[in-house]
């Protein structure tokens, strides 16, 4: 059972997912600052974030999110054709649903060279840039990030390229804690967005 003050630091992490895009680690971090708690406060659960998230768009989103939510996808979907030689995923809060205009697209990508996907985006004159963020196990992962335009937004959204050995997608697939598939291929992104196809 969720005692109140977690929450607290839910819902207002969740209004910085929301509202400024923030990733669920960063904006739980961020939350206890607001709320001036100690620093060593227990962080609720992302699921606990997640659910604080979906009421938080119910109840100041619900006419915009769903159509922002459609362009995000087709965003990813348009990334998916165009790096499909290295089997890309689509995970975070674009595929779970939850994704707003400030929300960031991450596409994991599963090589047979490590190398191959930025020789791609090389040979197609695209700009990225070099990183790292958490992967499949909290582990930091090599990242390519580029900005696209997103016409339907207006805006440029950032696509985040997170490169894996092929070996690694025998483990990616496995359901998360609530039961659901934590990431979705071209396919699958294509029929959440079949009734606009």
């Amino acid at each position: 059972m969720q005692t109140t003050l977690s929450c607290e630091i839910a819902q207002a992490a969740a209004r910085l997912v929301v509202e400024e895009g923030l990733e669920y680690g960063p904006a739980k971090r961020s939350a206890v600052k607001l709320l001036a708690l100690p620093a060593r406060t227990p962080l609720p659960g992302n699921e606990v974030v997640e659910d604080a998230v979906r009421e938080h768009i119910a109840l100041f989103c619900a006419d915009t999110q769903p159509a922002e939510l459609r362009a995000l996808r087709r965003v990813a979907l348009g990334w998916m054709d165009r790096m499909a030689a290295f089997r890309p995923y689509l995970g975070g809060a674009v595929w779970h649903g939850t994704a707003t205009r400030m929300s960031d697209i991450y596409l994991q990508l599963f090589c047979d060279d490590p190398k191959s996907a930025e020789i791609a985006l090389i040979d197609h004159g695209v700009s990225y840039e070099t990183g790292m963020l958490p992967g499949l196990h909290g582990q930091p992962v090599d990242t390519l990030s580029v900005g696209t335009l997103s016409p339907e937004l207006g805006l440029v959204v950032g696509v985040h390229l997170l490169i894996y050995d092929l070996d690694d997608l025998r483990g990616a697939l496995r359901p998360d804690v609530r039961g659901r598939s934590p990431r979705g291929d071209a396919a699958a992104v294509r029929q959440l967005l079949e009734p606009d196809l």
